[in-house]
């Protein structure tokens, strides 16, 4: 017998590649990190002499989800300022409060929030976008979660920076100073056109290309911030960035709720990649984004929280169910988004829109053993006919029970393995009674 470091036997695995496989009664055999095989359980158990065993007999095994765009430290700010548009929620409430209490502290204990909250949902990379990257980094790292780290930037100053020279300089180090780990990759993140002037999209344009690393920014999120572009600029957001370069296979463009067909045409020309957050974009009232006809484009769509602050949680089996619906009434067509795209635009989609296709974000050998268990077992679930459809309409965050990234599980039976739950929640307490005080 062949010596595996961990065999899981589950009722169902669901690789994603093939798209819409479903393989019953299937084993997940793992060596040193990665998948070695996925194979019928009959055969596995007489092929591998496991060192680890697990049997989930009601259990779906799905790759990692991986959330493409979200801000993790704001964890601290969930539903502080509920019930407002876009520019006022940011311009009279989170702005301000980051101004006066965002610190390397505020970042550490709000990853390490988040990062505890996607784990027990099921999520084994995420891509974010805030300040003090190099302390949600550590804090990811120190999880054994996979990141890619925003290298920030921003036109204005902050505790974080002085302005983007600043920035671009510590990006970079960031950049330096992870390269080649195994979990924390990074890519370029300034926050927006209307916030990132012309000079600095061209830098960041060039740097970008000179790395290797993607850019990921907010674009077309909402309609006044594309007529306040025009006014003031004399062209829509999309068309600012592709004048300054910006516009390739490198960008990961989020949100993207106001797009004309030309626009989609040379989004699909660049080969660009969308990251769709649709219960954020619902609760600001920010607009639709158009998936299935980026899907019809040829445009890979991959799937975001967003930040707490904005959502007001980090699930994306929330977001897929949000995703699937909302995308049929945008396209006016039952079918549009059918669950099996919906499944790849959290896992393999994700992987594709950050570069790390190769190794994460769909069960095949040789790929990293990022695995979640989902158990559709209990009631909410059951009976089940369709198991990809049960995970996108009827499954919660609730019913993942163990996780796995690298080979190494980080939540075993719904328990955190590699953080302190009950640390994070007394920090979280801490700061509701710095913010709001008189809460």
């Amino acid at each position: 017998m062949e010596a595996v470091d961990t065999l899981i036997n589950a009722r169902w695995v669901i690789p994603v590649e093939p798209a819409g496989t479903v393989l019953d009664h299937h084993s997940v055999a793992v060596r040193d990190g990665r998948i070695v095989a996925v194979v019928p359980t009959d055969e596995a158990r007489r092929h591998y002499r496991a060192e680890h065993t697990q049997d989930l007999a009601e259990h779906a095994l799905i790759p990692g989800l991986i959330n493409a765009h979200t801000h993790a430290a704001m964890n601290l700010m969930r539903g502080i300022a509920d019930d407002l548009p876009l520019m006022a929620w940011l311009n009279e409430h989170i702005f301000p409060a980051e101004a006066a209490h965002m610190s390397p502290e505020f970042c550490q204990d709000g990853v390490e929030a988040a990062v505890a909250e996607m784990i027990a949902g099921g999520i084994t990379c995420f891509n974010d976008m805030y300040f003090f990257p190099e302390v949600t980094a550590r804090v990811a790292s120190r999880a054994g979660m996979r990141l890619t780290a925003g290298m920030i930037l921003i036109d204005f100053p902050t505790p974080y920076g002085e302005g983007p020279d600043d920035y671009i300089e510590k990006g970079l180090a960031l950049h330096d100073a992870w390269r080649g780990d195994p979990l924390v990759t990074t890519a370029f993140a300034p926050h927006a056109p209307y916030t990132v002037g012309e000079e600095r999209l061209r830098r960041i344009a060039t740097l970008a290309n000179e790395l290797e690393c993607p850019v990921h920014i907010h674009v077309h999120e909402t309609a006044d911030e594309v007529r306040q572009s025009v006014e003031h600029t004399g062209e829509r957001p999309l068309a600012r960035l592709e004048a300054n370069g910006l516009l390739s296979p490198g960008l990961i463009a989020a949100h993207l709720t106001q797009l004309t067909d030309d626009e989609i045409e040379r989004l699909a020309a660049s080969g660009a990649h969308a990251l769709h957050c649709p219960e954020a974009n619902l609760k600001l009232a920010s607009g639709c984004c158009p998936v299935q006809r980026l899907a019809d484009a040829g445009i890979n769509v991959a799937l975001g929280t967003d930040g707490v602050a904005s959502n007001n949680d980090l699930d994306l089996f929330g977001e897929m169910r949000s995703a699937a619906l909302l995308g049929k009434v945008v396209a006016g067509d039952a079918a549009a988004l059918p669950a099996a795209d919906v499944l790849a635009m959290a896992t393999i989609n994700g992987a594709r829109a950050l570069g790390r296709d190769a190794e994460i974000g769909s069960l095949v050998p040789g790929k990293a053993a990022d695995i979640t268990a989902v158990d559709l077992g209990v009631i909410e679930s059951r009976p089940v006919y369709h198991p990809i459809s049960q995970l996108v309409y009827s499954t919660g965050r609730h019913q993942v029970t163990n996780v796995w990234i690298a080979g190494r599980q980080l939540l075993h039976d719904r328990e955190l393995v590699t953080l302190d739950r009950d640390r994070i929640l007394n920090r979280l307490d801490a700061w509701r009674a710095k913010l709001q005080p008189n809460a």
